[in-house]
């Protein structure tokens, strides 16, 4: 979809150029560019001109804004030469205007901290002079650099509030605008049912305004959103109805994204050859046109039709250029979608090193680009609700200001006759008052309170993300990619069993860290109901070193369990089965070959001291004092490389304490660590009756 947006300087270039030179039947015959070149010309000509007339500076703006995609260095250096005029003239319109179009330049190279400051200052200028209108136009630009960010909340927030505004204004252009542009927001979310209620208000808004140009512009984008929810047809009448349009005008930049929606369309449907022919039609116009997002979405879409007809290397070509400039202008997307077709099309002339380089970046952009989609996702449909609760509460806070505003009315009338009903509604406004202070105290704790169970919350998530992505991520991406060389016949099954015992331990490893994850989220997240019995202890460590035997003669590692047969306890069973095989896991982890484990259960009075004691690598002082902490994440290699989540420890502890039980660590470095811990002892079935 492509982003829609107004010019600032419209309706004021047509009643001043109109004005000064009668000069409307000159436009309708040339460009328009042209035509304001021309006006320029003709003001410099004149043995009074002043650069700082409003006139000029004006004209300035708008040839600049003509400029925008068809060279943006003129964009550049017309506005700032229009903002120097204008601040000499101190004419604000003139300064705003122009600080808008070295936004619009910035946004353009990518540059979207840049674009913003600018935007920024203009809207400062705007804000001043309270024109509304342009307040919209700015803060229009604004949520729409902000969506280029991949910053969707602050879009959407930006655009609700815009909304607003421009209902209140009865603004149909910009209400058309911005609720297209919420349609885009949720159609690159694949949200497309909320897309398409967007998109019905912008219809009926477009036809109250009956501009041509401005619905064959939302037909496109509705063009494109049809194409990628699949509706083929659909999606050919709305392009083909705008792209008569913009022929006829000769809107040029949104004509070539019409042709490139309608070549997506037919690559979509796989036929090839249309794709290509009105990819091409595409191409032939961004020739004179700077706009380097809408080209890199065409160079993929000729780069994967030349891949569906064969055609290797014009393929590669094709994506190398768009590559390169959706890094330079840090559109993640296309970078990804351009990397996927590097790396088939190196895949298929042989290149395997080359290949397998691409295939890493596109799964890391994929996997990078999906999560931040969920997150932002959630955190659209976050900023939305917040808003509808805003708004419903400003509703009905100006409903009861209102309602006070009567009732001072009246009571003014009453001033005026006792002056005793004065002094009573002054009391009775201070005990109002002083009661509305405590609520808002109150309500104020509670939203303190609030936000800090939602940054826990959110810490949860984080840790829980970054473990997946940085533990599960990678075994699971080298068996996938083991699997599809397979499958394609590039390893043979002797090849492939060679690989098998390393898949197994990964996915050991991975079914560990799985249940590791699954029971400190739980954990964390829902508060894990502790249900205690009667457990024996050495049922439950023998069971953990026949599950874990295996692991240990690889690095012919011996066990000894020493806890005698009835040492039973009073606590939750699977609780503490996860603690010992984490606490055995570890232990066999940093544990050289040859060395030993020992499994020890001392009795207390009303408890037992369990010990794991092994001839390890030990742990130094800074990561002992820290290892327990349920915020840290300290993961360490084991003696032969292998790998750990972070998360048993800091589980076992939250799991003992559960249990009404200590947990601590000794070690030395480099004769071994001892882990202890205590759990109660079996209870009587009178004390569990009490």
């Amino acid at each position: 979809m492509r982003i829609k947006r107004i010019s600032l300087l419209n309706k004021l270039v047509v009643s001043f150029v109109v004005l000064a030179f009668g000069f409307t039947q000159v436009q309708s015959q040339i460009p328009r560019r042209d035509s304001l070149q021309y006006q320029i010309q003709r003001l410099k000509s004149k043995t009074d001109f002043n650069p700082q007339d409003s006139t000029f500076i004006i004209l300035l703006n708008d040839l600049g804004n003509e400029m925008r995609y068809f060279n943006s260095d003129s964009l550049y250096l017309l506005s700032k030469e229009a903002y120097s005029y204008s601040s000499s003239a101190k004419y604000e319109y003139g300064q705003s205007s122009s600080l808008v179009g070295i936004g619009n330049y910035y946004e353009d190279q990518g540059d979207y901290e840049e674009a913003i400051k600018y935007y920024q200052k203009a809207l400062k200028i705007v804000k001043d002079i309270d024109d509304k209108n342009e307040i919209l136009n700015i803060e229009n630009s604004i949520a729409n650099v902000y969506y280029y960010q991949g910053n969707y909340a602050e879009s959407l927030s930006r655009n609700l509030e815009s909304l607003e505004l421009a209902s209140e204004l009865g603004n149909n252009k910009m209400l058309s605008i911005i609720n297209e542009n919420i349609a885009g927001l949720y159609a690159d979310q694949n949200d497309f049912e909320q897309a398409i209620q967007f998109f019905k208000i912008v219809k009926k808004i477009n036809e109250q305004i009956g501009d041509d140009i401005n619905s064959a512009e939302t037909m496109s984008n509705l063009a494109s959103v049809y194409t990628d929810m699949g509706e083929l047809e659909y999606a050919m009448y709305n392009i083909n109805s705008s792209i008569s349009i913009f022929e006829k005008h000769k809107i040029m930049d949104w004509l070539a994204f019409a042709y490139q929606v309608k070549g997506k369309a037919y690559l979509k449907s796989k036929d090839y050859k249309w794709a290509l022919y009105w990819y091409k039609q595409s191409e032939m116009l961004h020739k004179n046109i700077e706009d380097n997002r809408g080209e890199t979405t065409l160079l993929n879409g000729i780069a994967e039709a030349y891949l569906g007809r064969d055609k290797d290397d014009l393929a590669e070509e094709y994506a190398l250029k768009a590559f390169e400039i959706s890094e330079r202008i840090k559109f993640h997307e296309e970078t990804q979608n351009s990397a996927k077709i590097l790396y088939q099309t190196n895949k298929n002339k042989g290149d395997y090193k080359t290949a397998l380089a691409y295939h890493e970046l596109f799964q890391t952009l994929h996997d990078t680009i999906s999560t931040n989609k969920n997150e932002k996702s959630l955190t659209m449909l976050i900023t939305k609700l917040d808003f509808e609760k805003q708004k419903e509460k400003l509703i009905v806070e100006n409903e009861k200001a209102l309602a006070s505003q009567k009732i001072y009315i009246y009571l003014g009338l009453f001033i005026l006759v006792i002056f005793l009903i004065v002094t009573l509604i002054v009391k009775r406004n201070e005990k109002i008052q002083k009661k509305l202070n405590i609520e808002l105290y109150n309500k104020t704790a509670k939203l303190v309170e609030n936000e800090k169970e939602l940054l826990e919350i959110n810490e949860t998530k984080d840790k829980l993300f970054s473990i997946i992505g940085h533990d599960l991520r990678g075994p699971i991406g080298a068996f996938q990619g083991l699997l599809q060389l397979y499958k394609n016949g590039e390893i043979d099954s002797k090849d492939f069993l060679q690989f098998i015992p390393k898949l197994r331990s990964d996915i050991d490893n991975i079914s560990f860290t799985l249940n590791n994850l699954l029971s400190w989220g739980r954990t964390q997240m829902n508060g894990s109901t502790t249900k205690p019995s009667i457990v024996s202890l050495e049922n439950l460590i023998k069971e953990n070193i026949n599950l874990l035997e295996e692991t240990a003669k690889v690095k012919s590692i011996g066990i000894k369990n020493k806890v005698k047969v009835n040492t039973l306890c009073w606590s939750d069973s699977d609780h503490i089965d996860i603690v010992i095989r984490n606490l055995l896991s570890n232990a066999i982890k940093f544990t050289p070959e040859g060395g030993q484990i020992t499994i020890n259960a001392d009795e207390h009075s009303t408890s037992w001291e369990i010990s794991v004691r092994d001839t390890g690598i030990g742990i130094d002082a800074e990561n002992l004092e820290k290892l327990f902490n349920k915020n840290s994440n300290i993961t360490t290699y084991g003696t032969n490389n292998e790998k750990g989540t972070g998360l048993g420890l800091s589980l076992c502890k939250e799991l003992i304490e559960k249990n009404k039980g200590e947990i601590w660590v000794e070690s030395v470095i480099p004769n071994g660590t001892c882990f202890y811990f205590t759990l109660p002892k079996m209870r009587s079935k009178l004390q569990k009756a009490g």
